[in-house]
């Protein structure tokens, strides 16, 4: 006589029988608490909304290299695009319903990107900040010079020289009341030059846009 099969269903490729230790488990869990469980869904519904608008910050090769759905990355454009309050909240709902179809590795992979992106950020900062106390400090004393050659023997001496020269030469006068009022005083060519050598030699290179913020007010004489 032919066992009669047991009555059940399968979760994730596993077998439960009816009536098991593993199906009354799985029914508590869905049962749950109600409103703990939508607590939960919606935390993790902002969450990727809230992912989906840091992508919008994200380096162009940075996010062509997460390999994002088209229809991710045609509403990520268009939310760009969009500038009405209320457009791009819509549009930003819209995109956090597809980040929510995202597989988890690819969620994962996102976050990466932007810590990646974020540590770069850190790191140029840091450079830049780098930069700024080495022109000061080369401007300010003669004896600055002997310890950045030796940590930058390939530096021109004598552009160094003349534009450490031409950028004392330019320094205005104290102004206080300029200052009371926390204005920075404008700076001459020699001053940004002797930035970018030195940020050059300090390995980057520094564009108009990479400027500190003390260079942008600045204006050739």
């Amino acid at each position: 006589m032919s066992r009669k099969p047991k009555k059940g269903y399968f979760v994730r490729g596993q077998f439960v029988a009816e009536g098991s230790e593993l199906d009354i488990q799985l029914k508590a869990e869905l049962k749950g608490t109600p409103d703990a469980s939508r607590t939960d869904l919606k935390r993790e519904s902002d969450e990727l909304q809230d992912l989906g608008k840091e992508l919008l910050t994200l380096r162009t090769d940075l996010f062509e290299a997460l390999g994002l759905p088209d229809k991710l990355v045609d509403a990520l454009a268009e939310a760009r695009r969009i500038t009405n309050f209320e457009g791009k909240r819509r549009q930003m709902q819209y995109v956090g319903k597809l980040m929510r179809k995202l597989e988890p590795a690819l969620v994962q992979a996102a976050r990466q990107a932007l810590e990646e992106q974020h540590k770069g950020s850190a790191s140029e900062k840091l450079s830049l900040h780098l930069a700024e106390h080495w022109r000061d400090r080369l401007i300010a004393d003669d004896e600055a010079l002997a310890p950045w050659m030796a940590e930058h023997p390939d530096t021109d001496t004598q552009q160094l020289r003349a534009l450490i020269r031409q950028a004392r030469k330019d320094a205005p006068p104290t102004d206080k009341a300029a200052v009371s009022q926390g204005l920075a005083p404008r700076k001459g060519r020699a001053y940004r030059e002797l930035f970018q050598l030195v940020r050059e030699h300090l390995g980057g290179a520094a564009g108009a846009d990479e400027m500190p913020e003390d260079e942008d007010e600045a204006h050739d004489d």
